[in-house]
């Protein structure tokens, strides 16, 4: 199966979603290369990075569902490195 390299920017605005959150990106543990977290406190915000390498059917599943999420929004960026897995 082949997968992809990409990045996932993620920004939560609504506090209350980062549960839900955290519990879909559980799910997609096993593709997950890194996380990154930081809260800016002053806009009352959180701003993840995923490093992720996963089939593209994948990657566009975990994107809808994460901004299908109340007050989240993400967006991805795809990488050209494509390997058969």
């Amino acid at each position: 199966m082949e997968t992809r390299v990409a990045v996932m920017g993620i920004i939560v605005e609504n506090i209350s979603s980062i549960e839900r959150l955290n519990g879909i990106l559980h799910d997609y543990g096993k593709f997950i290369i890194g996380r990154m977290g930081i809260p800016y406190r002053e806009k009352n915000i959180h701003i993840i990075s995923i490093a992720i390498d996963a089939p593209q059917d994948t990657l566009s599943a975990l994107s809808g569902k994460i901004g299908r999420l109340d007050g989240v929004s993400v967006k991805t960026a795809y990488s050209n490195v494509i390997t058969n897995g």
